[in-house]
C-alpha cells in the first residue's frame, strides 16, 4: 500500500472492558492516491468517525499504522485540516478572521495583508465575499459551515478530513454547499477523505466510495469506484448511464450486505474488493432501486 500518497495499514480500534472488549473495527486497509476525493459510508457505529479522528490525529489506534507522503503520521498536524459537523467556529472572531487564524499558523512570516488577502480569497470562493466581517453569530448555519469549508482549505492540508459536513444542514443548503465544495476541491485539487450518510451525496463528490461492514468487529469490506465524468452536478449525474447502477450497488450494500458481511471470519486484514458497479453489477443490486439513500 506504500504506493498511495495516504496508506491506513492494519488498523483497528478496541474499547477494553472487565467483562467484554469492544472491538469496533479491526483490519482496516485504506489506499488514497494524492488528489483522490475519497468517501466512506457505513452504518452509525461501525468506526467511520474513529477512523477519521485516527487520521486527524485526535485519537490512537489499537493497532495499525498511518503512512503519509511516505511518512508515519502520528498526533495532530497542519498537514491535516478537519471539518466537523458542527462547525466549531471561535465565536468571538470574525468570519475573515476565524480563517486568518489558522494561516497566520501556517505561515507564521506573512505579514497581515497577505493573510487577509489569502485569507478572503477561499471566502469568496464559498459565496462570503459579503460576511468577511460577522461573526459566527451573525451567520447562518450553512454561512457558518461555509466559513469551516474555507478555514480547512486555506492553510493546503496535505489531507482534508471531513466529517459529514453536511449532516446538520437543511437540503437546499447541502446542496449548494457541495456545488461550492466541488469548485474549491477543483481548483486546489487536495487530497480529501470523507464521512457521509448520503448516498447520492458520495456518487457527486467522490472518486471512490469505500464501504463499511456493521460494527462491532467491522471492517472495509468494498471500494467503489465512481465512474462518471468530472465536473459533476446534481442535474448531469442523474443523466450519466452509470448512476443507477453505482446507486443501487452503494443501497443494496447498506441495506443488505452490510450485515451480512459483519465480522465475517477470514476476511479481517485482508484486501478491500475494488469494484466498478458500472461495468461490474452485484446479481442483488438490481433489486435495490427505489431504496432509501441516505442510511
Amino acid at each position: 500500500m506504500s504506493r498511495h500518497f495516504v496508506s491506513i495499514e492494519g488498523l483497528s480500534k478496541v474499547y477494553p472492558s472487565k467483562e467484554q472488549d469492544l472491538v469496533v473495527f479491526e483490519g482496516a486497509n485504506i489506499g488514497i492516491d494524492k488528489g483522490e476525493f475519497v468517501c466512506i459510508i457505513g452504518h452509525s457505529g461501525c468506526g467511520k468517525s474513529t477512523i477519521l479522528n485516527v487520521m486527524a490525529g485526535l485519537e490512537t489506534p489499537t493497532t495499525g499504522t498511518m503512512i503519509m507522503d511516505n511518512k508515519e503520521a502520528s498526533g495532530p498536524s497542519l498537514d491535516r485540516g478537519v471539518v466537523f459537523q458542527n462547525y466549531s467556529l471561535l465565536p468571538w472572531l470574525t468570519a475573515l478572521q476565524n480563517v486568518s487564524f489558522g494561516v497566520k499558523a501556517r505561515w507564521p512570516k506573512w505579514n497581515k495583508a497577505k493573510v487577509d488577502a489569502h485569507s478572503s480569497h477561499f471566502l469568496e470562493m464559498v459565496g462570503l465575499s459579503g460576511a468577511l466581517h460577522r461573526k459566527p453569530s451573525e451567520l447562518s448555519g450553512g454561512m457558518c459551515q461555509r466559513v469551516s469549508i474555507a478555514r480547512a482549505f486555506a492553510t493546503s492540508p496535505k489531507l482534508l478530513l471531513l466529517d459529514e459536513p453536511f449532516g446538520a444542514l437543511d437540503a437546499l443548503t447541502r446542496g449548494v454547499i457541495q456545488d461550492e465544495l466541488l469548485k474549491i476541491w477543483s481548483e486546489t485539487q487536495q487530497t480529501v477523505f470523507m464521512i457521509t450518510h448520503d448516498v447520492d451525496e458520495a456518487i457527486l463528490l467522490a472518486d471512490r466510495v469505500l464501504l463499511m461492514t456493521n460494527g462491532p468487529h467491522a471492517r472495509v469490506a468494498e471500494s467503489v469506484k465512481i465512474n462518471i465524468p468530472r465536473p459533476r452536478n446534481r442535474a448531469n449525474i442523474i443523466e450519466d448511464p452509470a448512476y443507477y447502477k453505482i446507486r443501487n450497488y452503494l443501497v443494496n450494500f447498506l441495506v443488505k450486505r452490510s450485515g451480512q458481511l459483519s465480522g465475517s471470519a477470514g476476511q479481517v486484514g485482508g484486501a478491500t474488493q475494488e469494484i466498478d458497479p458500472s461495468v461490474e453489477i452485484h446479481p442483488q443490486s438490481e433489486q435495490s432501486a427505489g431504496l432509501k439513500a441516505a442510511i
